[in-house]
This record gives C-alpha cells, sequence and structure tokens, in this order.
C-alpha cells in the first residue's frame, strides 16, 4: 500500500517536480495538489509535460487538499513561498504519523530570530522550529525528527563543498563563492531579468556580499562540521533554464595535491549515492534533470578550488526534498531518484 501525499504551491516549477517525482515513485500516491489560485483546473493544464502520468487530476483547495486528508501515514511537500509556507504547514506538522518536507526558508535556521534577521518577518510558528532536521541531506542525522527543510539551492551547491574541505582539514575557514544559476531558479512568475531577451547570451552578478543563502550556509556548515565559516558569495544569473555552476575557493592547510586531494573527496562522498567526485571540472549537462551532484578539486600552491554542479530543481529543490521524504520513511535514499541526466538539454 502506497503513502498518499500533498503537494503545498503545486503549480510553480518546485512543485511540479514534486508532481513528475511523485509519479515516477513505487511509495507514493498523489492524494491532491493544492494551489488555491488554480483550484478546479486540470494538472494537465499547467503541466502538459505531466498529462500521461496525471490525466484525470485537479488543483484542489487546501481547506479541501485538509478535509479529505485519509486517516495514517501522508507525506507532505511544501513548494510555497517564505513565511506563507509555516502558517499553512502548522496544522500538518502537529498531524500524528505526518512527514513534512518544506522548500521554503522557514525552517532552515535553527531558531526564530536567525530567520527574522534574514527575512525582516517575525516567524510565524516558532514554536515548531525544533521539529525540522535541516541541512543537506548527506550531512544530517534525520533520526530525532518527523519532518525535514531542504536548504536552498545555491546553499546545497555550496554545502557540497565547504562541509568536506572544513571537515577534511583542508581550508583556514575562509571560503569566497561564485555561483551561477539558471532562470528557473528565479520561479515561475516572469520578471525583468527571466525575461528571455534580457536572459539569453548574457551574464550578470546580483545580489553580491549579500544574498540571503549565505548566512544560511554558514549556520548549517557549523551544524555539520561544528566551526564555523567565513563566507564570502557573489551569484549570478546565467542564459540557461535550469542548473547551479558553483566554484568554491579558499586557502589552502594541507600539504596534498592533485590526485591526493580528488581521492580524500572520493572517500568522502563513498556512501553517498548522489554525489560523484572526477578529476575534470564537471559540466552542467552532466547533471541537469537528475538528482545528482559532480564534484571536483584542484589547486595551486596557496588556493584550493571545489567546483560543484547540480540541477537547481532538483538536487536544490525538489529530489533534495525527496531524499529527505525517503529518508524519514525509511526507504532507500535513491528510491524514486535514480532518474540519469538529461545530457542534450
Amino acid at each position: 500500500m502506497t503513502t498518499p501525499c500533498l503537494v503545498l504551491g503545486a503549480t510553480g516549477y518546485v512543485g511540479g517536480e514534486f508532481l513528475r517525482l511523485i509519479a515516477g515513485h513505487p511509495e507514493l500516491t498523489l492524494q491532491a495538489a493544492v494551489a488555491r489560485s488554480n483550484a478546479g483546473e486540470p494538472v494537465a493544464d499547467q503541466f502538459e509535460h505531466l498529462a500521461t502520468s496525471y490525466s484525470t487530476e485537479t488543483f484542489v483547495e487546501y481547506d479541501v487538499a485538509i478535509d479529505e486528508l485519509p486517516e495514517g501515514p501522508v507525506a507532505v511537500f511544501s513548494a510555497l513561498p517564505h513565511a506563507q509556507a509555516a502558517l499553512q504547514l502548522a496544522p500538518l506538522i502537529a498531524r500524528p504519523g505526518t512527514h513534512v518536507v518544506d522548500a521554503s526558508a522557514d525552517f532552515r535556521f535553527a531558531d526564530a530570530d536567525a530567520f527574522s534577521a534574514i527575512y525582516g518577518q517575525s516567524h510565524p510558528v516558532p514554536e515548531m522550529i525544533d521539529r525540522f532536521a535541516r541541512g543537506v541531506p548527506e550531512f544530517t542525522d534525520a533520526s530525532d525528527h518527523q519532518h525535514a527543510s531542504q536548504p536552498g539551492c545555491f546553499a546545497t551547491a555550496m554545502q557540497l563543498a565547504l562541509v568536506p574541505a572544513m571537515a577534511l582539514g583542508w581550508s583556514d575557514g575562509r571560503f569566497f563563492a561564485n555561483g551561477v544559476t539558471g532562470a528557473t531558479g528565479a520561479g515561475k512568475t516572469p520578471i525583468a531579468t527571466t525575461h528571455m531577451p534580457e536572459r539569453h547570451a548574457n551574464l550578470f552578478a546580483y545580489k553580491a556580499l549579500s544574498h540571503r543563502h549565505a548566512p544560511e550556509v554558514v549556520s548549517q556548515v557549523a551544524a555539520a562540521v561544528g566551526v564555523t565559516p567565513t563566507l564570502h558569495f557573489v551569484p549570478h544569473a546565467g542564459p540557461f533554464a535550469r542548473g547551479i555552476h558553483m566554484t568554491v575557493m579558499t586557502t589552502a592547510t594541507t600539504a596534498s595535491k592533485g590526485a591526493a586531494l580528488t581521492a580524500a573527496l572520493s572517500d568522502f562522498y563513498r556512501s553517498h549515492p548522489f554525489v560523484t567526485v572526477s578529476a575534470p571540472a564537471p559540466r552542467l549537462k552532466q547533471v541537469v534533470g537528475s538528482n545528482h551532484a559532480r564534484i571536483s578539486v584542484a589547486r595551486d600552491e596557496q588556493t584550493i578550488c571545489i567546483t560543484v554542479v547540480i540541477d537547481n530543481l532538483l538536487k536544490g529543490a525538489a529530489g533534495g526534498a525527496m531524499q529527505w521524504m525517503n529518508r524519514l520513511n525509511g526507504w532507500p535514499e535513491s528510491l524514486g531518484l535514480d532518474t540519469a541526466a538529461v545530457g542534450w538539454s
């Protein structure tokens, strides 16, 4: 018998990826795709590529979805905006037998003050923060939690570089990161910087040294390794739809070079099926359309450079969230996530 699941905020890019992953997951069945403004509209009208999986399903109102929940275990995925997510998730968080994985920022920080400092508003349900495991699934123990918070897409890519660099003693704790993201990272609602004439054949930085994923990364890396790093991050908007290319540099505190660094990184990630370490620098098309991350390491006399590529909508959002859901339910971590990258996207 499969577990019924809800998708909140089901009409956006991340919501659509949740629906696609659920359609191919052997232990999950869609109970309701929740979207207030599109209630009654066929899922296949919003996501034509999912028409063969959801030929009769329609989006439903939140209240209707809650009222029609069956007894017993339920899986909940949220792609709602920050602050709005916590309010709608509150009754589900308290529901026995329910596992919630949230892709917003509402439960990414360990306390309400940290959230308020970054997002400029009070946390809607501070008493529920402790119920969530937080961080990249590879580095976080979920055994004491019923729910999980998926990090942001940039934050996921940076943590995959910073955590091993700190854990392996490679770094003095100061990191400089440059990340390039596809247009889907800005969400489905069109804005000037995602409009095709502006984005095509273009590359530009934004929120240099002030992006809100940086303090999230610092707090979650500190939780993972017990030491707080210093992070200087410059995000860039790239001329492609999906994917993140992240380059992280730090002053080397190890004598290891070349093949020895690659071997140590490979050993660090040996038990993690979604992270592949390679000597050549990775490329986006090796991961886009999959939940996989590829990572490489290089150095000169003073500096270590770690390069990471992920799909922002999968490993950086819906795919990472599905990893969490698998772990929370005691299923194999890669269940429903084994799809290879598209290659020629």
